[in-house]
């Protein structure tokens, strides 16, 4: 039986996570749940998931703009075996105490703090110890990454310790009209920033420090690395451990891959929803090794990476897939990664 998940919050991630979870064949969605009642939740009528007001206000406005509404939010997740929370950063972190009343399990996105369900998730890294939980939160687009390629070398006995540099987009490409950054770059006051805690909070026994700095673009993100092997090593060899991984893509500056929006270019002509990168984009000319250093860049969909990560979360609390291989494989062949 496929297994019903209530979406709460249907933005950016969470219409991505709706259509995601539609492909799949082991579970499917029970609705949609938002404050919104203008163009966004529109078009998830227009795809025909069931819609729900978040709010008693939010559900006056939805009715006035004509949005049909299947009930509350209640009502929702009285039809669903598992919620997945899209809502903007701290809100959900709010309605995590309505989550446990009504005794569903639930996963968060990564604005979220570890502390707020005690787990973070990562596919490739840890999916077994989320099997059969009440809830996860699956760690941001940044340190997904993160955790994607040193989890790689990691695991080919290469990784000593590493050391890494993130330009930041200023804000999502929708929401650039509203705000963001322009004609500066703004570092992250704290080194180590954030990320580096994050990606140790998947897995404590990585050496990491990152240092973040918001720039002014929306596209994605792009990390430079410096990593101390374990032993001298070749270019060969490290790139094979990165193909261990079949959500890390080896793209070449060689072939005009030069930019994030040339690689954007790339998968909206691959035909990819909203042009999206599910994987790790890594420059496999860039890419050096000088004895045991190892110096590489890889650019980061903001908007995307996340996707197949939630939808491996949900097989991994719901149980209905015991093997991280297997789930990824499925959630991979579905979303068209290669």
């Amino acid at each position: 039986m496929k297994k019903k998940i209530a979406l709460i919050g249907y933005g950016v991630i969470g219409k991505r996570v709706a259509d995601a979870i539609a492909l799949q064949d082991d579970m499917e969605i029970a609705g949609v749940c938002d404050v919104i009642s203008d163009w966004r939740i529109q078009a998830a009528v227009k795809k025909g998931y069931p819609v729900y007001a978040a709010t008693e206000d939010a559900s006056g406005y939805m009715q006035k703009a004509g949005i049909p509404l299947a009930g509350n939010m209640a009502d929702l997740l009285g039809v669903a075996h598992l919620v997945v929370d899209c809502t903007p950063k701290k809100i959900a972190a709010q309605n995590v105490k309505i989550y446990k009343e009504q005794g569903i399990k639930f996963i968060l996105q990564g604005g979220e703090k570890h502390e707020t369900t005690g787990h973070s998730f990562s596919a490739e890294n840890n999916y077994a110890s989320a099997l059969n939980r009440d809830s996860t939160r699956v760690v941001s687009c940044n340190t997904t990454s993160i955790l994607r390629t040193l989890t790689a070398l990691k695991k080919a006995g290469l990784l000593q310790s590493a050391r890494g540099t993130l330009l930041r987009r200023a804000t999502d490409p929708w929401e650039s009209h509203l705000g963001g950054i322009m004609n500066t770059l703004v570092p992250e006051k704290d080194i180590p920033s954030h990320q580096g805690p994050d990606a140790q909070s998947v897995d404590s026994e990585l050496d990491v420090v990152t240092m973040a700095v918001k720039v002014p673009q929306t596209l994605s993100h792009l990390h430079y690395w410096n990593v101390r092997l374990t032993r001298k090593a070749d270019k060969k060899e490290v790139i094979e451990a990165f193909q261990t991984s079949t959500r890390i893509t080896m793209i070449n500056y060689s072939d005009g891959l030069v930019s994030n929006n040339t690689i954007k270019e790339k998968y909206l002509d691959m035909g990819r929803p909203w042009g999206d990168m599910y994987e790790v984009a890594l420059w496999q000319d860039m890419l050096k090794v000088e004895g045991d250093e190892l110096y590489y860049a890889y650019v980061v969909d903001n908007q995307a990476i996340v996707i197949p990560e939630t939808i491996d979360a949900i097989r991994a609390l719901t149980g209905i897939e015991k093997s991280a291989v297997s789930s990824i494989k499925k959630t991979n062949e579905s979303l068209g990664i290669i």
